[in-house]
């Protein structure tokens, strides 16, 4: 077996409009570390990911990242209350959902359709 190594994950999302989609990861708590006309860096903690400028919808949609956070109900009313005016498009929310999995999920769909799954995991 290979031994890779690996240190980071970052995958690329792409965006149906790139500086609504930016604007909406920084609103969930993401900053732009790296800005070109075609690609940013979204860094939030440890953790990154590419949003890119380059919109396939049956691709997005079918695109989800799971993260875990601490309490999914913040989350959704933090969520709604940003979404309230518009101002980011399609994206929505819904409501926490306890999932058969064992996590506390809200849906998250971002301006451009991917998923998104905030879960909060119970002791």
């Amino acid at each position: 077996m290979l031994d890779l190594r690996i240190t980071d994950v970052r995958p690329f999302i792409g965006a149906k409009d790139f500086d609504i989609s930016r604007a909406f990861y920084e609103a969930l708590g993401w900053t732009t570390d790296y800005l070109d006309d075609q690609l940013a860096l979204m860094t939030n903690g440890a953790h990154r990911f590419y949003l890119q400028r380059y919109y396939q919808k049956d691709w997005l949609e079918n695109t989800m990242l799971h993260l875990t956070v601490a309490d999914a109900a913040a989350c959704h009313a933090q969520i709604a209350a940003l979404l309230a005016d518009g101002a980011y498009g399609d994206a929505r929310v819904a409501p926490p959902k306890q999932e058969d999995y064992g996590a506390r999920v809200t849906y998250v769909w971002d301006p451009a359709g991917v998923l998104l799954h905030l879960a909060e995991w119970r002791d």
